[in-house]
């Protein structure tokens, strides 16, 4: 866990349990034993319920690997008619040979198709997209960008001077 919760377990806990488990050997009364059961279910409980509070709680740890794959709109952050034209209008995929193709399409229909290559860095401890687009490029691939994790997953947000954020989703595009 913590360096605190080390310090509560050796200097208070383990006195504790021991002091309860001279006494009851000697006293042989129930008491005792049922004190030292509660705290060791209560602190085996409060460990398990920290574990999956953390769990549930910290986000996605990105590499490289991670960003390879098929990109979509993602129209649930704001749905309507701007939503879905965008989501049949542009799509990206990464291959795995650091290739980026972002195609401006029309539905189904690939209409144009920018070309470049992809790098990380890494500044903290999740590895960030960063883009070497072939000039000219389109408006939405002029900045890196944004990428905001949860625990599941992650979304790639660009800055488009037209249209402002645009949320991007790992997926395949589908007819709507």
């Amino acid at each position: 866990m913590g360096f605190l919760f080390n310090l509560f377990v050796i200097f208070i806990l383990l006195p504790l349990i021991t002091v309860l488990l001279i006494v009851w050997v000697i006293s042989k009364r129930k008491i005792f034993g049922q004190t030292i059961a509660v705290i060791i279910v209560g602190i085996t409980a409060m460990i398990i319920l920290f574990s999956i509070a953390q769990l549930l709680t910290s986000k996605k740890v990105l590499d490289k690997d991670d960003y390879y794959g098929s990109y979509v709109i993602d129209k649930r952050y704001f749905p309507g008619k701007q939503a879905n034209w965008q989501y049949d209008t542009f799509r990206f995929v990464i291959k795995d040979n650091d290739s980026i193709y972002f195609c401006v399409t029309n539905k189904e229909k690939i209409i144009q198709t920018f070309k470049g290559k992809i790098s990380t860095v890494n500044p903290i401890n999740s590895e960030r997209l960063v883009l070497h687009m072939h000039q000219p490029t389109h408006h939405i691939l002029t900045t890196n960008p944004t990428i905001y994790r949860s625990v599941w997953g992650f979304e790639l947000v660009f800055n488009s001077p037209k249209f402002s954020n645009m949320y991007f989703k790992k997926g395949e595009w589908k007819a709507q």
